[in-house]
């Protein structure tokens, strides 16, 4: 599976467009992670604990949308695009999202 976030694969032609796919997840924070976060806050410097909850976050909304993906039968996602909302105190949602096509 190709994932672009351009909205064409180099090289190759996009025979049909089949629609949006996306993924998401809602990741909430370790209550221990948090505290030492608030610490680091205090000090500045990367929150590593944030940054690592945030990459995974990322990955598993990327396997989600591109599972939606070749359910469709899609050879490429393109277009990709990545959001983030607040859903409540400690708890984030990260999305992907992208338009699945077929390649010839």
């Amino acid at each position: 599976m190709i994932i672009a976030t351009t909205d064409k694969v180099e090289g190759k032609e996009i025979v049909e467009t089949l629609g949006i796919v996306k993924g998401a997840i809602v990741q909430s924070k370790h209550i221990g992670k948090d505290i030492m976060a608030g610490f680091k806050n205090m000090v500045g410097g990367e929150v590593k604990s944030y940054t690592e909850m945030v990459r995974e976050a990322r990955e598993t909304a990327t396997e989600r949308m591109v599972e939606e993906a070749k359910a469709l039968g899609a050879d490429a996602v393109v277009g990709v695009r990545y959001g983030t909302s607040s859903i409540m105190e400690g708890a984030a949602e990260m999305l992907a999202y992208g338009t699945a096509v077929k390649l010839k």
